[in-house]
């Protein structure tokens, strides 16, 4: 039986309904909740990147910040809705238990992808002028990157506006439960790697695997 991690997600207060994201990538780290992500799901995928992610919410944003330790980065994806997974990236998928589930990826420089469906061939992409209102904040700066080795962890906060979504539990979701995961990998990477918050049960990498969520309150 896979393991189903719980994560509690505390609500941050600011000054400004929108703050700016260098303020929220202090505020994240320092009250919102860390964890990791660190299994490895997939034996010919063994190498292991250092990923903490932080996470907050106010009544209008999800907060996420990503720092991350690889040996090499990519960022060749500039536009919305492009393959960022091929990419140095991180994920954060989400499901209100209603059948449907919201996937959102980032690559390191911050390019945004964001997706709506049952499952992974069933996959609507969300509208490109929905998700160019997802905030991103990369200390990569946003201009593409070939691959090269590094020995600096980069950072990237994420701020997904909650009207984002089309569901009501999702805009209020102090009084809702969720399954979740975030994610780790880099299929065009020197190295590639699959890594994930809570395990995943499956033959051969798949993020697309909500049974294997798990669960994320906002409190």
């Amino acid at each position: 039986m896979i393991l189903k991690k719980k994560l509690e997600i505390p609500l941050l207060e600011f000054s400004d309904l929108y703050p700016d994201l260098i303020s929220v990538s202090a505020a994240v780290e320092t009250y919102g909740i860390e964890t990791y992500i660190s299994e490895i799901n997939w034996r010919e995928y063994s190498y292991q990147p250092e990923v903490t992610i932080f996470a907050g919410y106010t009544q209008n944003e999800i907060l996420l910040k990503y720092r991350v330790n690889e040996n090499y980065i990519l960022a060749r994806y500039a536009h919305i809705n492009s393959p960022v997974y091929k990419d140095s990236c991180v994920e954060f998928f989400i499901s209100s238990g209603n059948g449907f589930y919201y996937n959102f990826e980032f690559s390191c420089i911050g390019t945004s992808y964001a997706g709506y469906g049952k499952q992974r061939g069933n996959r609507i992409l969300i509208d490109e002028e929905l998700v160019s209102k997802i905030r991103t904040y990369s200390t990569l700066g946003n201009k593409t990157i070939e691959t090269r080795e590094t020995e600096k962890p980069w950072e990237l906060t994420v701020a997904i506006p909650l009207i984002l979504f089309n569901e009501e539990e999702y805009r209020v979701p102090l009084k809702h439960s969720f399954r979740a995961n975030f994610y780790k990998c880099g299929d065009d990477l020197p190295v590639p790697h699959y890594l994930s918050w809570n395990p995943i049960d499956a033959d051969s990498p798949d993020f697309h695997r909500p049974e294997s969520f798990g669960e994320v309150n906002f409190i």
